[in-house]
């Protein structure tokens, strides 16, 4: 017999996106609404659709006084977020606006919350390098979250095992050198990735993006954070990790 629940992988936000639900009783009609979530925010927020808000924004055809109230909610967010990691984070980056870093995570914690709206208690949605959990995937189990290998894309450097909390990894191993520090306009250097592990999806990608952009100053300044935790791949192959990340120390892979 397999796992109860319902699970499905679609192609969204220029990502696959997976839900798996544990609970039982839930319908397809659970996971229909969850992806109508993360479609109406891909058509918002696109940088690769002229037509979506954040396109017109960037192009100076809309006024933010014209955008919708989660577009200007999200750039609020965004701006405080870039505040709070002292220009780490920043939507203007690469001179385009693009609040990426904050809104994939965004999007998946609203889609999880549609899902506890209608029951569900145990679920996993995973998008990219990032990852939401509610519940346990059995009852008293904790779900086991990989972090990908900065090396062998068909391994995992470690596993996390994580109850109702939130998992984002920014690295260069996905996209190349595509994260810059907006304060020097370089790529991080001695770096491979930096994984950030807390309550909120946006937040913990943001960090984990500013943190990675902050090259070896990242892991001093994600050990003060309030609420997240972090591990640093650094390309030396040390592992830093905050004190308070479980880690499942039989599954790290050496780098």
């Amino acid at each position: 017999m397999g796992e109860p629940g319902v699970r499905r992988v679609e192609h969204v936000m220029g990502i696959p996106v997976g839900i798996d639900v544990r609970d039982e009783g839930v319908g397809e009609n659970a996971l229909d609404a969850a992806f109508e979530v993360l479609r109406r925010v891909d058509a918002m927020f696109s940088t690769y659709r002229p037509v979506s808000e954040i396109s017109r924004l960037g192009a100076g055809t809309l006024s933010l006084d014209e955008a919708s109230p989660e577009v200007r909610a999200v750039l609020t967010r965004c701006e405080r977020l870039r505040a709070e990691t002292g220009g780490a984070f920043d939507v203007r980056a690469t001179g385009v606006l693009d609040p990426s870093g904050f809104v994939k995570g965004w999007a998946v914690e609203k889609a999880a919350a549609v899902l506890r709206d209608r029951g569900v208690w145990r679920l996993c949605i995973h998008a990219g390098g990032d990852v939401r959990v509610c519940g346990g995937r059995a009852p008293g189990l904790p779900w086991r979250v990989g972090v990908q290998h900065p090396h062998v894309r068909d391994r995992v450097a470690a596993v996390l095992p994580v109850l109702d909390a939130a998992v984002a990894t920014s690295g260069a191993y996905e996209r190349g050198k595509h994260i810059v520090d907006p304060r020097s306009d370089r790529p991080p250097e001695g770096v491979l990735s930096v994984t950030v592990v807390g309550p909120d999806l946006g937040t913990a990608d943001a960090y984990a993006t500013a943190a990675f952009a902050m090259g070896l100053g990242g892991p001093a300044w994600t050990a003060g954070l309030d609420g997240y935790e972090a591990m640093t791949i650094l390309a030396d192959g040390r592992v830093l990790s905050t004190p308070g990340l479980a880690v499942d120390q039989d599954a790290i892979s050496a780098v």
